[in-house]
């Protein structure tokens, strides 16, 4: 069975299930924290291969529920932009598994893991709009290297 690298929202039980969905798929699955991962632009624009860039972002992110951001408005250098200054903004998990990676739970990458069809409860926020239980955590981007602001652009594999 596979390595899976899988970024998640730590606390979010959504990613907590799509992980033991993939544990009982018999892969070993090492977690990552999204939010403080040191992401620049090349690496995490992998993950979203030919995805329409709209279908990056985190529906459920604050700012896009707001209306602060409209997904539908970005182009590709704006949207990655938005996502290393607010890694709440990606659309979880992120999953890399060898040379494979998707954004998002409902992917070819993630149904050939499972040897299934992706749940419908496994692609999407389980909580409630008015349940306060999920945690939001404040991001402190001051002590982020300068290459998660997207300064440094060049090529990397390492995780």
């Amino acid at each position: 069975m596979a390595t899976i690298i899988f970024y998640e929202k730590p606390g979010c039980s959504t990613n907590a299930r799509q992980m033991q969905a993939l544990r009982a798929a018999g892969h070993d699955v090492i977690a990552k924290d999204i939010l403080n991962e040191p992401w620049c632009t090349q690496t995490l624009r992998r993950f979203f291969g030919d995805m329409p860039v709209a279908s990056w972002f985190n529906r459920a992110a604050p700012r896009i529920k707001s209306g602060e951001i409209d997904p539908g408005t970005c182009d590709a250098a704006s949207a990655l932009a938005l996502m290393l200054d607010d890694p709440l903004l990606i659309r979880r998990p992120l999953i890399e598994a060898g040379s494979a990676r998707c954004a998002g739970f409902n992917q070819a990458l993630a149904r050939a893991l499972l040897g299934q069809a992706v749940p419908d409860e496994l692609d999407r926020c389980s909580r409630k709009e008015a349940d306060p239980s999920c945690p939001r955590m404040p991001i402190d981007h001051s002590n982020r290297p300068t290459a998660a602001r997207g300064q440094d652009d060049s090529p990397s594999d390492a995780s």
